[in-house]
């Protein structure tokens, strides 16, 4: 592998290493899965064929941080249905 290109797929690998830890199927089936990847592709030397390797992992990036966004906001619209839901049950107790 190229020098350049080392430090791209390194910089790639940690970055999913460290947004792996919030998967929900658990950080130890991510880390397992992406090392996987890692090791499937290690042998590949061609530049052009490791940039789109490394545009693939970017676009897996943005698609788990949208995964964790949405999860995020799910949970805080519970959360406020539910307080809208117990304010009502309470107004409605008190008359």
């Amino acid at each position: 592998m190229a020098n350049p290109l080392r430090g791209q797929v390194i910089k790639l690998y940690k970055t999913l290493l460290y947004l792996g830890r919030e998967y929900p199927q658990g950080a130890a089936y991510f880390r397992g899965r992406l090392k996987s990847a890692f090791m499937k592709n290690k042998d590949v030397e061609d530049p052009e064929k490791i940039q789109k390797l490394v545009a693939r992992g970017d676009f897996v990036i943005k698609e788990l941080e949208a995964l964790y966004f949405l999860r995020k906001y799910r949970a805080m619209k519970k959360r406020k249905d539910q307080s809208i839901q117990h304010k009502c049950l309470s107004s409605n107790d008190a008359v």
